[in-house]
């Protein structure tokens, strides 16, 4: 007989009874089985928040008679395809092999030499769903702690993306600063890009209207990019990077909003005194040092 394999993703925080069904039907059709577990290249994610190790002891704890094996994500179906195929040859030379999907599965992408069986959905079940209902809960146990613990440890390090804006006037002779109610210094104009932002300049347009109003401005140009010693995470491994973009401000009245409690422009001449005098943000010392040195110092 041939051996059944079912490919599937199981991210789910337990084994639900869809699951349980699929499996006790290839159960009683084959005398073995392995389940193939797809892995993302993306560590920890809203979509893929268990890795391999996590899935592989869910399923072994209820079927530990059942072959557990990784498989990687691949961008080409026809390599994907490619190394499933090799995986179970691989492993096991000597058998022949059936694979097992449900509607929306692997199936329509798979180009492999393997026999294919499309199985009927067992119950109303949506592991989307299921993972919301479980994502705000709060559990009081030390398994939970540690459940944390794991999968903050085991996340890549991140770099925030943001975006900080030098709004200019009278022909780059004033620029428009910001203080915010939690800091007493003078800042560039700016916030964190988005998901849903098209570019990093369409970013810094949204943050530039979001904290000081409709002004009409020229175009976002690009000065440079610098990391950013935030305090939030100076004893963080992760960090952020911001990229600074210009514009020049042809109209309407700057109007403190969001996070933003205070406006004002300032001559760009004034601002080495500012930096000096520590009434500047020092997490953007940097960016003013480079406008300082190609717009004041040319």
């Amino acid at each position: 007989m041939k051996t059944a394999v079912i490919i599937a993703r199981f991210q789910t925080p337990y084994l639900h009874e869809g699951h349980q069904d699929l499996i006790r039907q290839v159960k009683l059709e084959h005398a073995k089985l392995i389940i193939l577990l797809g892995v993302s290249p993306i560590s920890g994610s809203r979509k893929n928040p268990y890795d391999y190790y996590t899935r592989e002891k869910m399923i072994k704890t209820i079927y530990p008679e059942i072959i557990v094996l990784p498989l990687s994500d691949h961008p080409s179906d026809r390599v994907w395809s490619e190394n499933l195929d090799n995986l179970l040859k691989g492993v096991f030379p000597t058998e022949h092999f059936c694979l097992y999907g449900s509607r929306d599965s692997f199936i329509p992408y798979y180009s492999g030499k393997f026999e294919t069986i499309e199985l009927p959905e067992h119950g109303d079940y949506n592991a989307t769903e299921l993972r919301k209902q479980y994502a705000d809960k709060v559990f009081d146990s030390t398994d939970f702690r540690a459940g944390i613990l794991y999968a903050y440890y085991n996340q890549y390090t991140k770099v925030y993306p943001t975006v900080d804006i030098a709004v200019f006037r009278n022909n780059k002779t004033e620029i428009l600063l910001g203080k915010k109610a939690i800091d007493s210094k003078w800042r560039l104009i700016g916030g964190f890009a988005d998901p849903e932002d098209a570019d990093y300049e369409s970013a810094a347009k949204r943050e530039l209207t979001e904290e000081s109003g409709e002004l009409q401005t020229s175009d976002m140009v690009y000065e440079t990019s610098r990391k950013i010693n935030d305090w939030r995470y100076r004893n963080e491994a992760d960090k952020i990077i911001t990229l600074l973009f210009s514009c020049d401000c042809y109209g309407g009245e700057a109007e403190a909003r969001d996070d933003i409690a205070e406006l004002a422009w300032f001559c760009l001449a004034d601002v080495p005194q500012m930096i000096t005098s520590a009434s500047i943000n020092e997490s953007h010392t940097e960016l003013f040092n480079h406008l300082i040195t190609k717009y004041l110092n040319k």
